[in-house]
Order: C-alpha cells, then structure tokens, then sequence
C-alpha cells in the first residue's frame, strides 16, 4: 500500500506547484469579481434609493419621488446641450396652455400658483438636494420621460424617472424662489456661439439649483442660449421677498417684464410686445388679484387656479416660498388637494 502511494507522488511531480498557481489565480480572480461588484453597488446605490421612493398618490396620474444624490447637471450645463438627438423625443400639442401667478401679500406669506394646461396625464412631484446646490420640489411631465398615462411604474422602466431633475415644468427652491414656464406665439432663433445652450425645461433646473432670488435667476438665465422643445415658452420667476419677473425671447435678445403690483400674472402671450391679445384668464386672474391687492386667504390661490381652469389642466399648484408648503390638484379636483412639505433654509 505505502508502496503505491509513493509511485503516485513520483508521477506527479509538479502537481503542487500547479494547484498553487490555479488558487492564487482564483484568489485574484474573486478579488477582482467582489470589486466589480462594489464599484457596481456604488455606483447603482443612489440610483436604486431614488428610484425605490417612487410612491403614486393620485389615481390622475401623480408620483413623488425623492432624488438620491447627484445628477450632474453642474458638469451637463457646462457644455449645454446640442439639439438634434432631443428633436424626435418631443412634440407640441396645445399651445394655448397654462396660468401662472404671484402674490406677495397672501396669508400664507408670497405664494407662486400655476395652472399647467396640457394633453398628458401622468405627472412627478420630484424632492431633488443635489450636492452644490439647493433643495427643491418640482412638477415633472411624465411623457418627456417616455412614461405617459401610466398607472403604474415596474422596475423595468422606472430607469427613465433618472432624467426627471433635466424635465422641470415648474418648481420652487429652499430659498423661495420660484418658476414656471409658459407657452408663447413665438420664439428668438439666433444664438450666442459664446454661450452654451440649454432646453427650456432644463433652465428651471438651472434656477432651482443655483438661484436665491429673481435677480439671481435673471443673472443665470442670461448666461445661456434656450432651445424651445417644440413650444416656445417664456419663464415666471418669483421670490420670497416679493420679487417677480417675466422672462421673454424677441429677435434674438431678452426682455424682463416686471410688474409694480404687489402681484404678477403671465399666461400664454408676450408681454413684451406694444399689442397684446386678449386673454380671459390673464382678465380674470387679474381682476381677482386687483380686488385683494394680492392679498390672499389660505385657500384663495388654489381658489384662483379653478377660476382660470380649463378643459385641458393636468395640475394646479401653489407653492409658498415662505413656508415651503406646496398644494397640488390634479386633473381639476379641487375636493381633493395633496399637501406636501419642502423644508426651507433659514433666512440669512
């Protein structure tokens, strides 16, 4: 027996020193796999933790959802965007769309109400503190993320909510500003070579991020080119302190349009221009807003919106840039308003 054992070890020479070299090649082989798989769980860890907050809280239609983390709009918004590849994403469907206004003296503080006036239904509250820049809340257009009319959301696709901080139709920041963009007849189509180029949704990120007060903002937005997707718009900003501006497009230049009222109306025409149409929500939000010199009970700015709703609103909202408080109605249920909080930063 110990006979045979030795003739097997005489066989076999180099047996060992090749079992040691295949587990050493193991050894570097698993360490290199559990790498992969951290840098890969790293990488994944905040886009899986934003993506499970995702939570439906009207049957309309409306999702909220907490982003986790970055989404690198400081170093997108370095080089602007080119324009081709987004051409097929969007189209234009209804340009006699929505109401914006601000009110400096209502009970609640300044508050920033808007009627969004379109032909989709589905629709995202998104909580966004990105690092570098401010907390905010904001309304986000499900169809830009290829998500329209879903009633519900599976992991499968949920990957596309990713790119909801770039499709902002209107929001507020910890600092009390606000904005929301409108449609306009027209837009300017020259361009600044010097500048970048953003979309129009992906100013009000821009505003949102890296704006504490409208002259903040209108410093920002003059620093870029805008490329309308489909619709030319014009933006409303507002603030805290009161502050409200019209920002518009004319033959390549910009146009502030600032009111000396303790309030501000913008709709869907340029108020730029020497003649202006006649629009029966601008008349009625004003008439509304002349009569209580902008001062507002609690409830009187959702009150407002259903004045000036039409058959097309997908959502009304009122932000309250002192408190932070945002109320939304969906589809003009107004029996049926969801609350929700943005903490706000503590004045300075």
């Amino acid at each position: 027996m110990s006979d045979s054992t030795e003739a097997t070890r005489e066989t076999a020479p180099g047996g060992g020193k090749r079992h040691r070299c295949l587990r050493r090649v193991l050894r570097v082989l698993v360490v290199l796999l559990v790498l992969v798989v951290l840098a890969l769980a790293a990488l994944l860890y905040n886009p899986v933790r934003t993506l499970a907050t995702l939570e439906k809280v009207d049957d309309f239609p409306l999702y909220v959802m907490h982003y986790k983390g970055t989404y690198f709009f400081d170093l997108f918004a370095e080089e602007g965007i080119e324009w081709g590849p987004y051409r097929k994403i969007y189209e234009a469907v209804n340009p006699d769309a929505c109401t914006s206004f601000a009110a400096a003296e209502a009970e609640d503080g300044v508050v920033f109400g808007r009627n969004f006036d379109w032909q989709h239904r589905a629709s995202l509250l998104l909580f966004a503190n990105p690092p570098g820049g401010y907390a905010s809340v904001s309304m986000v257009d499900l169809y830009y993320l290829g998500l329209e009319g879903r009633q519900n959301i599976p992991w499968s696709e949920r990957f596309a909510l990713l790119g909801a901080p770039y499709a902002a139709i209107d929001g507020m920041n910890e600092c009390g500003v606000a904005i929301a963009q409108n449609a306009v007849p027209r837009r300017n189509t020259p361009k600044d070579p010097n500048k970048p180029t953003l979309l129009n949704s992906q100013i009000i990120r821009l505003v949102l991020d890296h704006a504490k007060d409208v002259n903040e903002a209108l410093t920002l937005i003059r620093q870029y080119n805008v490329e309308f997707v489909g619709t030319p718009v014009h933006f409303h900003v507002a603030d805290v302190a009161g502050d409200s501006a019209i920002v518009e497009y004319l033959d390549g230049g910009i146009s502030i349009v600032r009111d000396d009222n303790p309030w501000q109306v913008s709709t869907n025409y340029l108020f730029s221009e020497e003649i202006q149409p006649d629009c029966w929500r601008y008349n009625k939000a004003a008439e509304v807003l002349i009569a209580s010199q902008g001062a507002l009970a609690r409830d009187e700015p959702m009150g407002l919106l259903e004045k000036v709703k039409q058959d097309s609103t997908v959502w009304s909202i009122v932000y309250g840039l002192d408190t932070g408080h945002v109320r939304v109605a969906m589809g003009k249920d107004y029996d049926q308003v969801h609350r929700f909080q943005l903490e706000m930063k503590e004045p300075q």
